[in-house]
């Protein structure tokens, strides 16, 4: 598709500023402002819109179609939710309003404060965290505190080889050192963890499920291992669609959780944004929580508290509104029913997709899953397909590939994550496009490694892409 620079005719705009507009002062501009010619593309408004109209086919979305990202969670957003968070009660509410004039408002972050304690079993949240790397940061600033007070300079973080990248680069950023423990049967080895777990030890930090999908049978095993050291166990929430409502962190012995609003609780996310990751702690962090936490007296009076050993503020004013918004709205229309049959549903669906297609991307682990699966296309490596070849020709079904290549654990890996939103019928089409790119794999690999053939843009040079950015015209 042609940019709007190719398109661009000298004379197809009519639009003309004048020169001596009373309010154009260019003597005051400093000269290295100034330029002669301004390269802006010259058309007409009906060729703009064409344009834009015609870009915005190209967007992948999920109102558009499937989107099986592995720990991505990319379930349908309620629309009802959208327009509610469209009112202008809400979306031009400004934040230095006096809490007299906002008691609705501070009532649905507290309310919200109190649903994800209740969700997660732990005793205190904030929700200023923008997104779940920004509360992984959070938490990990908490739990630094934490250890300050007492005196203790501990520095290893435990991670194990299937974690989320954003647990080691969080961890640096706190200048933390990160040990990697080897996974067993892709869960955390108790034996091993014991081995690496000492006075030192900061905390580990753990997804459950994993990013394998398994539930880590061993928690509260692994949770005694590290209380005897003294070290705290964090909770990455990318994976809370695995058992939402069924059980909490809390009561698997976790001392600090991020949460992703965005995914869990169904608001859109992807792009850079919007997100939220609100943070929530056991009562021995609770006093080390970022600032403004949203609290109530007796009179049912809501108002904005500082914790007493506070880390201060992690974002300006008091989180993404909007996106608490729409979790709470969907937390409200759920219940606490809805949620649990939530991740009943995405289990099933995860498990359903895995039967079918094990036969045709067997991977090295094969039992139950929660929300997702991890299959592989190692075995095709003998025709000379790689997965990332699959998940190019899966383009032309219609279909976004899933997450590929992660977790690092599983060669060729295909991380497909379905979510409870899915109809059998989409998973049935999914599925049967997985299985036809398999037999064109064995009957003709071209057509798989040149894949995709029906979109826009068909196989850039990634390596090429990289090198050579080209980050303006």
């Amino acid at each position: 598709m042609k940019t709007l620079k190719d398109l661009s005719k000298k004379g197809s705009n009519k639009f003309h500023i004048e020169d001596d507009l009373p309010f154009f002062e260019p003597e005051k501009l400093k000269e290295d402002y100034i330029r002669d010619e301004v390269e802006i593309p010259d058309l007409s408004e009906l060729e703009i819109i064409r344009h834009f109209v015609n870009l915005s086919k190209q967007n992948y979305g999920i109102d558009t179609g499937f989107y099986p990202l592995g720990s991505c969670t990319m379930k349908y957003n309620p629309k009802i939710n959208e327009e509610i968070a469209k009112k202008e009660d809400f979306l031009y509410l400004h934040p230095l309003l006096q809490i007299d004039y906002v008691q609705g408002i501070l009532r649905i972050m507290w309310e919200m404060q109190e649903f994800l304690k209740e969700i997660t079993g732990m005793d205190a949240f904030t929700l200023q965290p923008a997104a779940g790397a920004h509360g992984e940061y959070t938490g990990l600033r908490i739990m630094w505190e934490y250890f300050k007070q007492k005196g203790e300079r501990r520095t290893k973080v435990i991670l194990p080889d299937s974690s989320h990248g954003t647990n080691p680069a969080s961890s640096s950023m706190v200048g933390l050192e990160v040990i990697e423990i080897e996974s067993k049967d892709g869960m955390v080895d108790p034996a091993k963890l014991e081995e690496v777990v000492d006075e030192n030890t900061f905390a580990l930090m753990l997804t459950n499920p994993n990013t394998l999908g398994f539930f880590e049978k061993d928690i509260l095993k692994i949770s005694e291992i590290l209380k005897r050291k003294g070290a705290l166990l964090y909770y990455d929430g990318a994976n809370l669609n695995g058992f939402i409502g069924i059980t909490r962190p809390g009561d698997m012995g976790f001392d600090c959780v991020h949460l992703n609003l965005h995914k869990t609780f169904s608001t859109p996310h992807g792009g850079g944004g919007p997100g939220s990751g609100p943070v929530g702690v056991k009562e021995i962090l609770k006093d080390f929580l970022p600032y403004p936490i949203v609290d109530k007296n007796d009179e049912d009076y809501f108002y904005f508290s500082k914790p007493p050993k506070s880390i201060g503020k992690v974002r300006s004013f008091f989180g993404n509104f909007l996106v608490i918004l729409k979790a709470y709205l969907y937390i409200k229309e759920l219940g606490s029913e809805g949620l649990k049959e939530v991740s009943r549903i995405s289990v099933l669906n995860a498990n359903y997709i895995k039967e079918k297609l094990k036969k045709y991307y067997p991977s090295q682990f094969d039992r139950l899953v929660k929300h997702e699966c991890v299959l592989s296309g190692k075995i095709y490596k003998d025709y000379g397909v790689k997965t990332l070849d699959i998940a190019k020709r899966l383009m032309d079904y219609g279909f976004h590939p899933p997450t590929i290549y992660f977790p690092h654990i599983v060669d060729e890996a295909l991380m497909i994550e379905p979510t409870e939103t899915e109809s059998k019928e989409t998973l049935d089409e999914f599925i049967d496009a997985m299985i036809k790119i398999s037999e064109e794999i064995k009957k003709d690999p071209d057509i798989v490694k040149n894949a995709p053939h029906s979109t826009s843009i068909k196989r850039p040079d990634e390596v090429k892409a990289a090198k050579d950015l080209k980050v303006k015209w």
